[in-house]
């Protein structure tokens, strides 16, 4: 019974394999009988794609920096004299003309100066009346014989000295009556009022700052340029001032480059002139500004068709093929700046190359693909 199970087996395997050779050699013959459909069996389809065509393009050599927007219509108004505020007569926004009265500091002090010196200008003045008189007088007496030189002398020399007194005098009074002026602050320009953070009651010296008066107008991006780039520098330069949104606010160029470096910073202060006439800035505003240096052309691809793997850019390029095909090439690129929603490339595409811009992700080294423009 054994036996002749074993046997049983045997015909079964005997039979299996004269079975899967037959159907390998089926299989041979219809290879051989259609050579074309194996060959399309055994390579993926040609995949449409999309590309554009590398150009090259003008592309600034340009670097943002930090600046600092300041007025060049912009008065800070301190006192010149020491005192106590009792009057405040303009309030923050408000406008006003030149000459028009901003603050009191309390005269009382400097009002009796002044009078005290008005008082002794009137004695000298009586004193010099009576110098002239005795002047005159001499002079009378010497031309009759009466009194010698020397009394005649005697006698201009006591005028003269009283005129020089007087003069001084004067001249005092006059510079009191100037230093009582300044206890009354004044706008010397017209323009608006900034912030007043003084108060009624507190003392001021020659270094408190009272306000601000601002005229709507011009103003001055002030650029810290590092030392590296100083030999770059040079009058006329383009420069952008951009909004934090990154639009541009305003275009000028350089108007002024520091001969000297910041001992501090190692850097160069560079301004440019910006009219702002919408006063869509404001003075001491932190802004980026754009310092084009110059301009060099490169090809640019969109953002969308690179990719980047362990630090490295990547993109792919339709390759002609002998007969017409195109092949999808991986191309290794260094990327300069971003222009809109373009890369700079430095190096890996060159003008004329076909740069697939769709399905990317989809593609391989080598595979077979239809460009379409």
């Amino acid at each position: 019974m054994k036996f002749i199970m074993r046997r049983t087996f045997g015909e079964h395997l005997a039979n299996g394999l004269l079975g899967l050779g037959i159907a390998i050699a089926g299989a041979s013959l219809g290879c051989a009988s259609n050579p074309g459909q194996n060959a399309q069996a055994a390579g993926p389809p040609a995949m449409p794609v999309k590309v554009i065509e590398a150009a090259a393009t003008p592309i600034s050599d340009a670097t943002d920096y930090v600046a600092t927007l300041k007025s060049r219509d912009s008065a800070v108004i301190m006192p010149q004299v020491e005192g106590t505020l009792t009057q405040i007569f303009v309030h923050s926004g408000d406008k006003v003309e030149a000459g028009a009265a901003l603050m009191e500091i309390d005269p009382l002090k400097q009002q009796a100066t002044v009078k005290s010196q008005e008082s002794a200008r009137a004695a000298q003045q009586a004193n010099l009346i009576w110098a002239k008189q005795q002047y005159e007088r001499t002079q009378n007496l010497a031309a009759a014989g009466v009194v010698s030189k020397q009394d005649l002398d005697q006698a201009k020399a006591t005028y003269d000295s009283a005129q020089a007194q007087m003069d001084s005098l004067d001249s005092q009074v006059k510079e009191q009556e100037v230093q009582l002026h300044y206890y009354r602050v004044v706008a010397q320009r017209g323009g608006i009022i900034g912030d007043v953070p003084v108060h009624v009651g507190d003392r001021v010296t020659t270094t408190t700052q009272l306000t601000t008066i601002d005229q709507p107008g011009s103003l001055e991006a002030y650029v810290y340029v590092p030392i590296e780039h100083s030999s770059q520098l040079k009058m006329g330069l383009p420069v952008e001032v951009l909004g934090g949104d990154g639009k541009v606010l305003a275009e000028t160029h350089v108007t002024f480059i520091s001969p000297q470096v910041d001992n501090t910073t190692q850097t160069v202060l560079v301004k440019a002139r910006i009219a702002n006439g919408n006063d869509s800035m404001r003075q001491l505003q932190f802004v980026r500004a754009r310092v084009v240096f110059g301009t060099h052309q490169n090809p640019e691809v969109p953002i969308l068709a690179v990719s980047r793997l362990a630090g490295q850019y990547f993109a792919f390029v339709a390759e002609a093929q002998n007969g017409g095909s195109f092949v999808a090439r991986q191309k290794a690129l260094t990327i300069g700046q971003t222009v809109g929603n373009n890369y700079e490339v430095q190096s890996g595409i060159k003008p004329g190359d076909k740069v697939i811009v769709s399905g990317t992700q989809f593609l391989l080294d080598g595979a077979p693909v239809i460009p379409q423009s």
